[in-house]
């Protein structure tokens, strides 16, 4: 597994990529989900996080494990930590992990997460993300709409405070809990961005600065 360190700002984040079967296997279990009303209801999460969405919920943990989600999770976060601050992490404790289905017009407010650790990254992507069609002008115009936006501290000089995030399907973002986040809402298209988070525990001496 190969991931890759980014600092667009203070606090150390990581991307890595999802690895093709585990995003069908992922989607497939959305799909599956989504037309199963009862257990929809029995897994929703939207009642307890941020996002003025279509749909919000939970993966049952056990189902985590059996195709490897946890697995990509847990030792993605492991280089992390390796990798940014040269510690190998003992405790990886998943909270939870969810998914959120989003289209057009709704969005995600800026809110942080839970645990030590977090994360976000894309199943499914519209193909027009990232574009706006400006009838007056005859042209589509680049916009934010859909981004994934990282927010730290306030711009000054050569920092800036946002790191603005274009989805591709298979790529997962690794960030401190505590880093405040938006996804703006998208138009021009009635397609699906599909996305998945998750929240953890890991060593509280790794974690604690203090």
């Amino acid at each position: 597994m190969t991931i890759e360190i980014i600092r667009p700002f203070g606090p150390l984040i990581a991307k890595a990529k999802i690895p093709k079967q585990l995003v069908d296997d992922l989607n497939k279990y959305v799909d599956e989900i989504i037309l199963d009303n009862k257990k929809a209801k029995e897994l929703s999460a939207g009642y307890k996080l941020a996002g003025d969405v279509t749909q919000e919920f939970k993966l049952e943990q056990e189902y985590s494990k059996k195709i490897g989600w946890l697995d990509f999770i847990s030792k993605s976060v492991f280089q992390w930590m390796q990798m940014s601050r040269n510690v190998s992490i003992k405790e990886f404790q998943m909270i939870d992990s969810w998914v959120v289905r989003q289209f057009q017009n709704e969005y995600n407010p800026v809110h942080t997460h839970g645990g030590h650790v977090s994360g976000a990254g894309f199943l499914k992507v519209p193909k027009t993300l990232g574009k706006h069609y400006q009838a007056e002008k005859a042209e589509f115009k680049n916009y934010a709409g859909g981004t994934l936006n990282l927010i730290h501290g306030s711009k000054q000089f050569l920092s800036k405070s946002t790191f603005q995030i274009k989805p591709e399907v298979g790529d997962f973002y690794f960030f401190p809990n505590y880093m405040m986040h938006t996804v703006y809402p998208f138009k021009d298209t009635n397609e699906e961005r599909r996305s998945i988070s998750f929240n953890a525990f890991i060593d509280h001496s790794v974690y604690n600065n203090y």
